[in-house]
C-alpha cells in the first residue's frame, strides 16, 4: 500500500518534469499537432509511457511489486505500440499501419488460455478498436488524459478485486503519470499526448481491463468491458456513423468528435472535457460495481442506453468543416481564372 502511494507520487512528479522539458526539443524537432489553431508538440506521450515503464519496472526489479503472470510481457507490448506511435508522430504513418500493428500486438497479449479461442479473438478485436478509439480521444486539451486517469482508477480497482496486485500497481502507477501529463496539456494545452501517448494508454487500458475480465462469461464480460470504455467507444460510434451517413472515408481525420459537437452547444473547451470526463466517471463507476457484484448486470443497459442517446443527439449537430488555408485559397482562385 505505501509502495502504491510512493510509486504514484514518483510518476506524477516525473512525468510532469519530463513534459515540460520535452516541450521545447518537439518544438525545435517540429514534432507538433498542427491541426490545433497553433503547433502543439506530442512528446507530451513519450514522457507518460518513459516515467510509467521505469516506476512500473523499478517495482518488478527491487521484488517489491512483482508484476505477476503476463503483466510485464503487457506492458513490453504496450511500450512497443508507443513506439509505432511515435514513428507515426514523426514521419505520418498510415492508419492501416497502427491498425495492423495494433492488431499484432494484441494478439501477442491476450490470455488465449482463459478466453478460449474465440473469447480471445473477439478480444483482440476489442483491444484494437479500444486503442484506436482512445487515439481519437486525443481531439481535445485535456480530454484522453482525462478519460485515461478515470478508465485506470476503475480498471485497477478491478483488478485488486481479482487479487492481481501487480497489475493494480501498473495501473496506479499509469493513471499518476497521466495526471502529471494533465497539468501539462489542460486548456490551453502546452504538451500533446500524440499517437505515442494515445495508442499507449488505449492499448494498456484495453489489454488490462481483458486480463481482469478473462475466465468469465462472455455476455457480462462485454458489458464490464463496453462500460469501463463507454466514452471512448461513443466517441467512436458517432464518427463511424457520422462519416458513413456523409460518405467520407473513416480514416481520415475532421472535426467531427464528441468534444467538436459538444461545443457547438455552447460548452467552453475544459466544460466540454469536464462533462465527458463526468460521464466517464459515471459509466466506469457501473462497470466496477458490476465486475465486483456490487449490482446487477442490467446496470449496464444505462450506459449503453446513455450512449445511444449522446451519439443519435450530438449525430444532429453539425461540424463546422475544416478551414481552407490562405494559400489553398489562392491556388484555387489562379484555377478559375486560368480556366
Amino acid at each position: 500500500m505505501l509502495y502504491g502511494i510512493a510509486a504514484a507520487c514518483a510518476a506524477l512528479l516525473l512525468t510532469a518534469v519530463l513534459a515540460a522539458l520535452l516541450r521545447l526539443p518537439a518544438l525545435r524537432a517540429g514534432i507538433v499537432d498542427r491541426r490545433r489553431q497553433r503547433p502543439l508538440p506530442v512528446l507530451g506521450g513519450v514522457a507518460v509511457v518513459a516515467v510509467t515503464c521505469l516506476v512500473a519496472w523499478a517495482g518488478q526489479w527491487s521484488g517489491i511489486a512483482p508484476f505477476g503472470d503476463g503483466v510485464g510481457r503487457l506492458l513490453a507490448v504496450a511500450a512497443g505500440i508507443a513506439l509505432l506511435g511515435l514513428v507515426a508522430d514523426v514521419w505520418r504513418l498510415r492508419a492501416r499501419v497502427l491498425v495492423t500493428g495494433a492488431a499484432v500486438a494484441a494478439a501477442g497479449v491476450v490470455p488465449y488460455d482463459e478466453t478460449g479461442a474465440w473469447g480471445g479473438l473477439l478480444a483482440v478485436g476489442w483491444i484494437v478498436l479500444a486503442t484506436l478509439a482512445f487515439k481519437g480521444l486525443d481531439h481535445a486539451d485535456g480530454l484522453a488524459g482525462t478519460v485515461g486517469v478515470v478508465t485506470a482508477f476503475g480498471a485497477g480497482v478491478c483488478a485488486a478485486a481479482e487479487l492481481m496486485d501487480g497489475l493494480a500497481v501498473l495501473l496506479s502507477v499509469f493513471a499518476a503519470a497521466l495526471t502529471g501529463f494533465l497539468m501539462h496539456n489542460w486548456h490551453p494545452a502546452r504538451v500533446g499526448l500524440g499517437a505515442c501517448g494515445s495508442l499507449f494508454t488505449g492499448f494498456l487500458l484495453s489489454s488490462a481491463v481483458v486480463f481482469t475480465r478473462a475466465g468469465y462469461g462472455l455476455e457480462r464480460t462485454a458489458g464490464v468491458v463496453f462500460s469501463l470504455s463507454a466514452v471512448a467507444a461513443a466517441d467512436l460510434l458517432l464518427v463511424v456513423l457520422a462519416r458513413l451517413l456523409s460518405r467520407r472515408p473513416l480514416l481520415r481525420r475532421g472535426p467531427d468528435h464528441l468534444a467538436h459537437r459538444l461545443r457547438r452547444l455552447g460548452p467552453t473547451p475544459p466544460g466540454a472535457v469536464v462533462l465527458l470526463g463526468a460521464g466517464s466517471f459515471s459509466s466506469v463507476l457501473v462497470g466496477v460495481l458490476v465486475h465486483t457484484g456490487w449490482t446487477g448486470e442490467r446496470a449496464v443497459l444505462w450506459v449503453a442506453g446513455g450512449v445511444v442517446l449522446a451519439v443519435l443527439v450530438l449525430l444532429r449537430i453539425p461540424v463546422q468543416p475544416p478551414r481552407r488555408s490562405v494559400s489553398t485559397q489562392v491556388r484555387g482562385q489562379l484555377r478559375v481564372r486560368s480556366g
